[in-house]
């Protein structure tokens, strides 16, 4: 028999489900709308194709990303937050926010490759 998990916060539950370095990053390209593979390698190109796959692979099985084989060939995949995991864009958009006061009081750059820092996320 499997024992359930305890937590002792709800912010280690939170963590514990969309933390690490890449899932949040994930999450926050796919609240915009509907990614394939090729175009979340675009936006992450520091993330090895490896990683990514190993991501969205967990952040499916954890019920907040959906994957959808169109069966083309070359292969067609599309990647969406299901309805779970459009319950964290406030989440996630609030991590934009501060992530974004952050940038301009340390002038920090950010931006993906081929887009600008404001569509990002």
């Amino acid at each position: 028999m499997n024992a359930v998990k305890r937590y002792h916060c709800p912010v280690e539950l939170a963590v514990d489900v969309i933390g690490g370095k890449w899932r949040p990053v994930i999450l926050a390209h796919l609240k915009e709308g509907v990614h394939r593979y090729g175009e979340l390698r675009r936006r992450m190109p520091d993330v090895s194709e490896k990683m990514l796959t190993q991501r969205l692979r967990e952040l499916e099985a954890d019920g907040l990303v959906a994957r959808r084989d169109l069966g083309a060939n070359p292969p067609h995949v599309q990647y969406t937050l299901t309805e779970e995991g459009r319950s964290l864009a406030p989440v996630l958009q609030a991590l934009y926010d501060w992530g974004e006061a952050r940038a301009a009081r340390t002038g920090t750059p950010v931006g993906w490759p081929g887009g600008d820092a404001t569509s990002a996320g």
